[in-house]
């Protein structure tokens, strides 16, 4: 089995060191989610770089040793669930960025290849979590820093992580399957054991499909949905203003990507940035200017992504 252990390039694809000033840039252009954005912050915070959570204490609850500890104990893993569309993995993949300038280290990631998966060989997801894992720790026990701040942190992304942690209780689930999802436990509990500066964070549209014994070992569930129309409006308004939109040609557009004529469901945050907006510029480009009735024309043909049903 470690003769045939995948390599780091095969396991991990497109792994980023921040603060990257691309990825921030990427990061604040997830308008509407700041509440989010801050709790994710502040728990990943704590899970890559544990000793800023002494230093807290130290400053404002110096008695504070039973609390704190609670805090330092949680596994390291984050789960990001919610429909298809709502931003989750591009948080996912830009969250590092502010952790490292909030911490002020250096913070890696290693996003799991979705190329590695799935090839059908006997025991190859158990070696495939069990690698990636393996990995992780090598590098977070480096940036390890005892008794002050780390020296760096590393995050383990797993996108899609319902095709690699399903229930075990689920009748139809291969073994090998199950000994993968045992392999993934054993991995969280490896990292959080020994308090590393390491975290994962795992996103899926069908959070209710993961295996209980994942669920529980989370330090948060983040559900995301589609964003209301206060979020819309966040999302809009700045863009259409650079077109010289009005008030009330803004707010008619928020209205129509919201749930209309019997559609329960609006537009998703990637329906809004990567095709409304993007359809408006090309629809004008490259010989007239872009028109609030013409924008409002488009924005009634172009159908929403429609929900994820999760089927368990």
């Amino acid at each position: 089995m470690q003769d045939n252990k995948p390599s780091f390039s095969e396991l991990f694809e497109n792994t980023v060191t921040y603060p990257d000033a691309n990825y921030r840039e990427r990061y604040n252009l997830l308008v509407g989610l700041d509440e989010t954005k801050e709790t994710i912050t502040k728990i990943l915070g704590i899970l890559v770089n544990p000793g800023g959570i002494k230093e807290w204490s130290e400053k404002y609850h110096k008695k504070a040793k039973l609390i704190t500890s609670f805090v330092l104990r949680r596994p390291p893993l984050i789960v990001l669930a919610g429909d298809v569309g709502s931003g989750k993995s591009e948080l996912a993949y830009t969250i590092g960025d502010a952790i490292a300038r909030q911490e002020k280290i250096d913070v890696e990631l290693f996003p799991l290849s979705l190329a590695t998966r799935g090839q059908g060989r006997v025991g190859q997801m158990t070696q495939l979590i069990s690698a990636s894992f393996d990995y992780t720790l090598d590098r977070a026990k480096k940036l390890k820093n005892d008794g002050s701040k780390s020296k760096g942190a590393v995050i383990l992304l797993i996108d899609e992580a319902d095709a690699l942690a399903q229930s075990r209780e689920n009748d139809q689930m291969h073994h090998e399957d199950k000994a993968g999802v045992n392999a993934f436990i054993r991995g969280i509990d490896n990292l959080g054991n020994g308090k590393f500066p390491a975290a994962v964070i795992m996103c899926t549209n069908r959070p209710n499909s993961l295996d209980p014994a994942i669920q529980r070992r989370a330090a948060a569930i983040i559900h995301f949905s589609r964003p209301g129309e206060e979020a819309r409006k966040l999302v809009l308004t700045e863009p259409l203003e650079e077109l010289g939109f009005s008030t009330k040609d803004i707010e008619k557009l928020v209205d129509l990507t919201g749930p209309q004529n019997g559609r329960a469901y609006g537009f998703t945050f990637s329906d809004l940035v990567q095709r409304l907006l993007p359809s408006l510029v090309l629809d004008a480009y490259p010989d007239k200017a872009i028109e609030p009735k013409r924008a409002i024309e488009i924005t009634k043909s172009i159908t929403p992504t429609p929900p994820f049903k999760e089927t368990l």
